[in-house]
């Protein structure tokens, strides 16, 4: 078995160090219940020490002007992560449950792709646009438009897929030329605690540019919110926590970047081969135990094909089934936490009280750790709570639907719009009805949009803003136009 790494301590102003006064709480492996470690519970000190360092690095240090230093330790930080790479996949299919196989795509392999790739960006993004001469009001000016980098970010990211997430923050945060103060997930501290270590002991990058508190109070982690030295908040999570953000955010004005809930559905036309997309989409909702925010749960299909898909997803889940995250041959292994497997538990009540049946599953499973049997539920119509609301476990639902333009009502119907699929034999049709659909990304055919060139972030209450891509380092950017008198 790959050796773990050091145990977690928080980076504040360049030093790793524990809690301020010294108390720590307990990292579980989801998949057993067992303690694997522990965490500093940051204080209020502790993360208004990591503030004052993150202000007073971007204000009196060269990160947010030097290119160079950024591109050289932005790259260090890369070859870090990449000889770290079995230590930090080992803890990450320990601390947050994570099947191996996604190590391969979120869980490691993508997001430190994804910080090369941003890396690339900064050596070649022009920072300043030439807008030539004009004259406003018969002055006669030479314009220019420059991009400067937002200021101090307070990087708030969930248990889910971690590494995918602090990196989709951190690389074009650190890259714009920002400071940083990332706060992980209490469920997840060991993973964030960890870039931290890599950024103190192998690269170059100032004291302060980089911090991580891991307090386990939401008291203290909202502080992040609200304090005047913090320029932008960068939230991933649920929509009732960004929601709170954003509204703590208000009274300074704060730049806030949110990228919340979903609930995506898959859209299968009557042309379409029910029995591949049914399988696919059941799948999908059984990775990593349906804890992904972009992951399809509504599966639609022809009415006249239902009780074909129900069938098919049913039986696809049934062959995955719930494994140990260790095991090679894992596809959906526990939810994250005794809280998040209660919270499923209850919408399998609901799922029976508002007349749904389970095809398959429908209870959790009695053993170590936090587990839920793989579920199809049938019989309920895009009005359920099943439907409406993100549930973050191996659920899907399926729905009918009576054509191509009910479909798209159905997957409409909803507060959110993250992510969606399209299934159809005439890839024009599924292109037509996917430009119908008010999403932010959507998969044709199969088509993959997942990548880090590729901006992601929703419609509606899924959030505001994207993460990776062009787009996504933008984010992390103020425009300011400059005019002076022109020559000649």
């Amino acid at each position: 078995m790959t050796a773990l790494p050091p145990p977690a301590q928080q980076l504040i102003d360049g030093k790793l160090v524990g809690g301020s006064d010294g108390t720590t709480y307990p990292i579980l492996n989801p998949a057993t219940g067992e303690e694997i470690g522990q965490a500093p519970d940051g204080t209020a000190a502790d993360v208004e020490g990591a503030i004052a360092a993150a202000r007073r690095a971007f204000d009196e240090s060269g990160w947010a002007t030097d290119r160079d230093l950024r591109v050289r330790c932005l790259r260090q930080l890369h070859q870090a992560l990449l000889d770290d790479a079995d230590a930090f996949k080992a803890l990450t299919t320990v601390e947050v449950g994570m099947p191996g196989f996604m190590m391969g795509a979120a869980g490691f392999d993508v997001p430190v792709d994804g910080l090369k790739w941003v890396t690339d960006l900064l050596e070649i993004y022009e920072f300043e646009t030439d807008l030539g001469v004009a004259a406003p009001m018969g002055i006669k000016s030479q314009r220019t438009v420059r991009r400067e980098p937002v200021g101090v970010v307070a990087a708030i990211t969930p248990w889910n897929v971690p590494t995918q997430i602090n990196l989709a923050k951190i690389g074009p945060a650190l890259a714009a030329g920002c400071t940083v103060v990332l706060k992980p997930a209490p469920d997840t501290p060991w993973v964030a605690a960890e870039l931290g270590r890599l950024v103190a002991e192998h690269t170059d990058i100032p004291a302060g540019v980089f911090n991580v508190v891991t307090p386990r109070s939401n008291d203290v982690a909202a502080l992040l919110s609200t304090d005047p030295r913090v320029d932008m908040v960068s939230f991933t999570g649920s929509t009732s926590v960004g929601r709170a953000i954003m509204a703590a955010a208000a009274p300074t004005l704060k730049k806030v970047f949110l990228e919340l809930g979903g609930k995506s559905a898959a859209i299968v036309l009557d042309d379409a081969d029910i029995g591949s997309a049914a399988g696919a989409t059941a799948f999908a909702a059984c990775i990593h135990a349906g804890q992904g925010c972009a992951i399809t749960t509504r599966l639609v299909v022809p009415r006249e094909k239902y009780d074909e898909a129900v069938q098919v997803a049913a039986a696809t889940m049934e062959s995955i089934g719930a494994k140990d995250p260790a095991d090679p041959g894992a596809i959906c292994g526990p939810v994250i936490s005794q809280v998040q497997r209660d919270r499923v538990k209850e919408y399998l009540r609901v799922a029976v009280e508002e007349g749904g049946t389970f095809a398959t599953g429908g209870a959790v499973i009695d053993q170590p750790g936090f587990w839920i049997q793989p579920t199809v539920v049938a019989g309920l119509d895009n009005s359920s709570r099943l439907a409406q609301e993100e549930i973050f476990g191996p659920v899907l639902v399926v729905i009918p639907h009576d054509g191509d333009d009910d479909a798209v009502r159905i997957a409409n119907e909803s507060a959110y719009g993250l992510s969606g699929s399209v299934d159809s034999g005439d890839v024009e049709r599924a292109k037509s009805v996917a430009a119908r659909i008010r999403t932010g990304t959507i998969a044709v055919n199969g088509g993959v949009w997942f990548s880090p060139d590729a901006p992601f972030g929703g419609y509606k209450q899924s959030g505001i803003g994207r993460e990776m891509g062009v787009a996504g380092f933008e984010e992390y950017l103020e425009t300011k136009t400059i005019a002076e008198p022109a020559k000649g």
